[in-house]
């Protein structure tokens, strides 16, 4: 039912992935190092104001355990992976189900 939306979800989490591996290609090749921008240097360049509101509502109304080894954890990998994981989830989430053939 909602399968198209899980796909869509995972072609926009495609597109971000590859801009933000772009990107950090660029500046790989700049520098003459490997360099990958973590997540949460990404984030706060583009909108420090919401990771900063995810970080108060994460702390707040769940547990602060979850903030601070889980949330930290993923804010620190490469922006490219996170969202490269999430394309891949949202479309095993969203690919069409296995057709049963009926020999009866």
């Amino acid at each position: 039912m909602f399968r198209w939306l899980f796909r869509v979800l995972a072609m926009v989490a495609l597109a971000v992935a590859v801009i933000m591996a772009v990107i950090d290609a660029t500046r790989s090749i700049a520098a003459s190092a490997l360099t990958f921008t973590p997540l949460g240097e990404s984030w706060y360049s583009v909108s420090p104001d919401t990771l900063n509101l995810s970080q108060a509502v994460v702390q707040r109304y769940t547990s602060p355990v979850l903030w601070d080894p889980v949330a930290i954890f993923i804010l620190t990998l490469p922006g490219w992976l996170v969202f490269a994981a999430l394309s891949l989830l949202f479309y095993a989430i969203g690919r069409p189900g296995r057709r049963t053939v009926s020999l009866a």
